[in-house]
C-alpha cells in the first residue's frame, strides 16, 4: 500500500482493500429484501491494548499465547508483514516470522497441530512454519488467486479469498479437498475474510462490515451475527487512524472470543450469551 502522503495512502486503501489490500467481491446480490440475519447478543468482558501499528489479519490462540498477523508491502506502507505473539499487557507483537515485503502481503495464520499456517494476499504464495520454534518449513502455492482468511477444524485447513467461497484444504497436500459457498436466503455472501472455527461453526469477518458472520461450515448458511458496530465507533472515535473489523481468535480454556480490526488501539475479549 502506498504511503507517499497521507492522501495517497488514503486512495490505496480505498481502493484497494479487503480494508488490506485485498480486492473486494462483486458477487454479493443486495434486492434490499432479503431478512438479516438474527443478531447474536454478546457482552464485552475486557479491553486490552493494540498495536495501532498492525494491520491485523489474522488473529489466533495457541497453548495460550495470542498469535497475531499483519499485512503490509514495500512500496511505502509502513505496516509490517508478519506474524508474532501478543503481549497482552502492552498489545505490542514480540515478532516471530518477517515476510519480504516486496514479495508478499502478510494473510491469515492458524496453528494445525505442530504447524502454523500463513497465507498471502496477491503473490500465490503460503508458508508452513514449525510452531515451537517459528522456523520456516516450506512455501507452498495457493489453490486461488488470492489469499485472505485462515482457521482450521478437525480434518481440513478453511481457507478464505474474498469471494462467497471456503476452501477445505487437506493440512498436508494443501490442495482443496472440496469448497463450501457461504450463503444468506439462497444468495452468495462475498468478501468473506479472516475466520475463526469455534464449536462446529465458523466465525467470519466480512470485509468493510461491522458485524462477525455466524456460518454452518456444512452448508455455508450464515445462522447469525455478532454487531460490532458500537466497537468499531469506539476503536475509531479514539484512534481516528483506525480501520476495518478484522480478527477473530478463541480462547478455549476461557470459552471467549477475542476482536480487533487493523490499526485499531484495542483488543476486545467478548463472551457470546
Amino acid at each position: 500500500m502506498k504511503k507517499i502522503t497521507y492522501i495517497a495512502f488514503a486512495i490505496t486503501i480505498i481502493a484497494s482493500a479487503c480494508g488490506n489490500n485485498d480486492t473486494p467481491s462483486p458477487d454479493v446480490p443486495n434486492t434490499g429484501n432479503e431478512a438479516p440475519p438474527p443478531v447474536i447478543p454478546f457482552s464485552v468482558v475486557n479491553k486490552l491494548p493494540h498495536d495501532t501499528t498492525y494491520f491485523t489479519e489474522g488473529l489466533e490462540f495457541h497453548n495460550g499465547q495470542l498469535l497475531e498477523s499483519s499485512g503490509g508491502n514495500d512500496d511505502g506502507s509502513p505496516y509490517p508483514s508478519e506474524f508474532g505473539v501478543v503481549n497482552r499487557e502492552t498489545g505490542k507483537v514480540v515478532t516471530k516470522a518477517k515476510l519480504d515485503k516486496s514479495k508478499h502481503f502478510g494473510e491469515g495464520i492458524t496453528v494445525f497441530k505442530d504447524k502454523l499456517y500463513q497465507l498471502t494476499w496477491q503473490s500465490g504464495a503460503g508458508f508452513v512454519y514449525d510452531v515451537n520454534t517459528f522456523k520456516l518449513i516450506k512455501e507452498f502455492k495457493l489453490p486461488t488467486r488470492e489469499g485472505w482468511g485462515l482457521t482450521h477444524d478437525s480434518a481440513s485447513l478453511i481457507m478464505s479469498d474474498g469471494t462467497s467461497n471456503l476452501y477445505f484444504l487437506d493440512p498436508d497436500s494443501l490442495r482443496v479437498k472440496y469448497t463450501v459457498n457461504v450463503i444468506h436466503n439462497g444468495s452468495p455472501v462475498g468478501n468473506i475474510n479472516e475466520l475463526e472455527y469455534v464449536n462446529g461453526v465458523i466465525y467470519a469477518n466480512k470485509w468493510g462490515d461491522t458485524n462477525i458472520l455466524k456460518i454452518d461450515p456444512v452448508s455455508g448458511k450464515i445462522l447469525g451475527q455478532l454487531d460490532l458496530s458500537n466497537l468499531d465507533k469506539e476503536a475509531k472515535a479514539v484512534y481516528p487512524g483506525a480501520a476495518e473489523l478484522n480478527g477473530i481468535a478463541y480462547d478455549s480454556t476461557t470459552g471467549k472470543l477475542y476482536v480487533t480490526g487493523k490499526k485499531w488501539p484495542f483488543l476486545y475479549e467478548i463472551k457470546i450469551q
